[in-house]
């Protein structure tokens, strides 16, 4: 038998699956701690079923020597838990393949890949230890070995996530782990799997954040103290790490009856001068129109995180799609100034939120983020970020007797005052408004009053991040893409230049709306451009038609759930750059 995983990339692809409860989110989470304690780059990405148990999820794990920030079809190693392992991973298995498994679960499941399976008796070994529910720790001991990964440092990791030394708890599976180490240590000396990787210096001062505690960070850099919202995949994440440090940031939470609730809650809290956050899917924000129509009109800076799953309605509740983005532009009746964001990586992410912040106090107007459930649910090893970067400001002024909360403005912000701070009334209202928040029927002051608050677009215009641009700067092809889309649009071209196309540069927008000034110009210099974005109808390609005029050439698109990997990215990018490539 060969080895196993391929030689010398110094790159693993690991697969991990099981049953929903069978742990396989504990695995990932211990392994990806320890891999980056030895040295090594992580990333990891989740793909789950709507389920509570039974099914199968999975999780994608690259362990490697140098920086990975996207997912690949390739697996070098796979580790199931269980039988019954789904056709998106069985797909994905080729010759290079090491198939980690139990016979006794899998039983003759994977007799076509004989050759491949590397058997490991994880259910005895967990027995052993007391029951079959240690078949997962089984598991790290076996690949903390195999990535020589020292034995203290397994028992450390184990023990401090299950509660330390001399707990029941802890000693068991700490005994499940050092099993399945001694096995790992047996195939590393038998020379059946050896993963040939090489430890990095810089790891050490790296951090290691999911895509939900990177918009939950921002979000406190960017002041955050107020946070509500209504359970919904996959977006609940961001409240439940604000909830569990709230003491510690300051911030109040609430967990609200519905969304409608909680947009209503942040317009109140923002009009009593706090800085809120709401944390959504599209169900969510679908129900929240009206309250972020208030927010525009009363001129509350509200925070709205939307984190995309497929629709329509509940559609596909843990997966992932670029299907919202139609929806941000346009949610809420009538016109008003709003600035939406759209990170495509996790320092992104945590800037994208600190801005939004940023953006919605200066120009009084809602800010959106848009994450999407594979951005959110990944995770990997990154440089501490610079937190003063996007500051926000404090643009609350102490009122004074005659205070006007709505005063004409040049630039469309009048100052703002909250109740409590200073001596003048604070008003407020849905209808149509004077400038002290009086309700008038007044068709010359609602021309007036709607052009003030519009004006602001022009600032927020001006203020709009530059996209970013990856790659030659004389290119001649431009490849366009927008969110989470762009780490695996980094690699796949990387993949197509050193296959020889070194005439292709990547556009990424962090910023969707309003587009910055050079949109146009980027793209004007491009022969070809190709957009790849995550949904049907091409949402952001047509949203740069009505802002440019300029229509991509080709596009390539994918909505089945499943994010993006690399090879594919590459494949179709391929295809839809040549000069006869066709709408994908």
């Amino acid at each position: 038998m060969a080895n196993y995983p391929r030689a010398n990339l110094g790159d693993v692809s690991l697969v991990l699956c099981g049953a929903a409860g069978q742990g396989v989110q504990t695995v990932e989470q211990i392994l990806v701690k320890l891999a980056k304690a030895a040295g090594y780059h992580v990333f990891a990405s989740r793909e789950y079923m709507s389920r509570v148990r039974g099914g199968s999820n999975s999780t994608a794990l690259r362990i490697s020597s140098f920086p990975v920030r996207a997912p690949v079809d390739r697996i070098d190693v796979l580790l199931p838990l269980n039988r019954g392992v789904r056709s998106h991973i069985l797909e994905r298995i080729d010759g290079g393949t090491a198939i980690l498994g139990d016979p006794e679960e899998l039983g003759d499941e994977f007799r076509r890949w004989e050759g491949q399976t590397v058997p490991v008796s994880f259910l005895s070994l967990a027995r052993e230890v007391g029951q079959a529910l240690f078949a997962g720790v089984v598991a790290v001991g076996v690949l903390a070995a195999l990535l020589e990964i020292p034995r203290e440092k397994l028992e450390e990791a184990l023990r401090r996530h299950f509660g330390g030394r001399g707990t029941d708890m802890a000693d068991k599976n700490w005994a499940a782990g050092a099993r399945g180490y001694a096995e790992g240590e047996a195939l590393r000396r038998s020379g059946r799997l050896e993963m040939d990787l090489v430890a990095d210096p810089a790891v050490e001062g790296a951090i290691l954040v999911s895509g939900t505690e990177a918009v939950a960070l921002g979000a406190l850099a960017g002041g955050c103290d107020f946070c509500c919202g209504y359970p919904m995949s996959p977006a609940t994440g961001v409240l439940q790490f604000l909830v569990a440090q709230a003491r510690r940031f300051g911030v109040v939470t609430e967990q609200a009856e519905d969304e409608i609730a909680a947009i209503n809650m942040a317009v109140g809290a923002s009009y009593a001068g706090a800085r809120p956050l709401v944390s959504t899917s599209g169900g969510g924000l679908a129900l929240m129109g009206e309250g972020i129509s208030l927010a525009g009109i009363t001129e509350c800076p509200v925070v709205i995180h939307l984190a995309q799953r497929p629709g329509p309605a509940t559609g596909m509740a843990t997966r992932t799609e670029q299907g919202d983005l139609d929806l941000a532009l346009y949610a809420g009746h009538g016109e008003f100034p709003r600035a939406i964001f759209a990170p495509g990586t996790l320092e992104e992410a945590f800037f994208c939120t600190q801005r939004a912040f940023a953006q919605a106090l200066k120009w009084q107007s809602p800010a959106l983020v848009l994450t999407d459930q594979y951005l959110v649910d990944l995770s990997h090893d990154l440089p501490i970020p610079d937190l003063e970067r996007h500051a926000t400001g404090d643009y609350l002024i102490e009122t004074k007797e005659g205070y006007r909360r709505y005063a004409y403005a040049e630039g469309g912000v009048s100052p703002r005052g909250v109740p409590g701070h200073g001596e003048g009334l604070v008003g407020a209202d849905s209808h149509e408004h004077d400038e002290e928040g009086h309700v008038r029927e007044d068709f010359a002051l609602r021309q007036r009053m709607h052009a003030k608050r519009m004006k602001k677009l022009e600032g927020l215009t001006r203020d709009a991040l530059p996209p970013v641009l990856v790659g030659p700067e004389d290119y001649r092809c431009l490849v366009v893409v927008w969110g989470s889309t762009r780490p695996v649009g980094e690699e796949a071209l990387a993949r197509l230049a050193r296959r020889g196309r070194k005439d292709t540069a990547l556009l990424s927008f962090p910023q969707v709306y309003p587009l910055p000034p050079s949109t146009k110009d980027f793209l004007a210099r491009a022969e070809r451009v190709v957009a790849v974005e995550g949904n049907a109808t091409g949402q952001f390609a047509r949203h740069l038609f009505l802002a440019t005029g300029r229509r991509p050439d080709a596009s390539v698109r994918r909505w089945n759930g499943l994010a993006f990997s690399v090879e594919w990215v590459a494949q179709e990018l391929g295809k839809a750059l040549d000069e006869g490539g066709e709408m994908a």
